[in-house]
């Protein structure tokens, strides 16, 4: 039976952006508002962004050939592009590089730019229906629920299938995307899904990595070998950073 995953996947959170340093300023300041003035999408990687994805980028580039991406995704917000232009710059193979809508960052509606301060002062109602539904479920007016996401993930990882079997693919996008993944290449539950949110959050330029196993299934499946993977920022000494994205803390 003909192979339908890739031989490998790597799944990278972007590097360290203009919101994530907004949003540290505004938690430690305790304001309603996270202040930056870009839209969510046009948000660029920070000076330490920038130092993160070169490590990473420099990582890559040191494997062996058979050990490097045939194929970068991302999503097209720029923090994430500029974290997959500086990986693919930086190999020695050449990779394709593309982007894909269905890779973006949760999209939050009203609450967009809200600290966890702002979203019960501003937004009581919808903090309390929140606290009710779950924030797997609970889908803030204009914006989108964990599952929208993993919906929007489903027809991806579909069109990985179709196009990249056997390859090695790597994806570069954001927090809530990295774990609904997860989610998905591990066939997780709500529960177990949440668990690994709240155990900690994935950092700026980590890795995720899957292995092709032929005897996973009927088909063969994706095996998790490594989560929040950081030892190319730490061999190049970078600061290793976690902070959310210009929206709510609580995502």
């Amino acid at each position: 039976m003909q192979q339908r995953w890739p031989e490998r996947m790597w799944i990278v959170r972007h590097g360290e952006s203009a919101g994530n340093v907004a949003h540290n300023a505004a938690h430690a300041a305790g304001l309603p508002w996270i202040e930056i003035e870009a839209r969510d999408a046009d948000v660029p990687l920070s000076a330490r962004g920038e130092h993160q994805a070169d490590a990473l980028a420099h990582w890559f580039a040191s494997a062996d050939e058979a050990e490097q991406p045939d194929i970068i995704l991302t999503s097209p917000y720029v923090r994430a592009r500029q974290t997959a232009e500086r990986i693919c710059g930086a190999a020695r193979t050449s990779p394709m590089l593309v982007v894909d809508e269905r890779l973006r960052e949760k999209e939050l509606g009203i609450l967009d730019r809200l600290t966890h301060a702002g979203l019960g002062q501003l937004q009581p109602q919808q903090a309390e229906l929140r606290r009710r539904l779950g924030k797997f479920y609970y889908r803030p007016p204009g914006g989108e629920s964990w599952c929208d996401v993993i919906l929007r993930l489903r027809s991806a990882l579909d069109t990985i299938s179709l196009h990249h079997s056997g390859q090695r693919v790597l994806i570069v996008c954001h927090q809530v995307v990295v774990l609904c993944l997860r989610y998905l290449l591990e066939n997780l539950d709500e529960q177990k899904l949440l668990a690994i949110d709240a155990a900690g959050d994935v950092a700026n330029c980590s890795i995720t990595e899957y292995g092709f196993e032929p005897d996973a299934g009927q088909t063969g499946g994706m095996l998790l070998r490594r989560y929040n993977f950081l030892v190319p920022l730490e061999q190049e000494a970078v600061p290793i950073t976690t902070a959310p994205d210009a929206k709510i803390a609580a995502r």
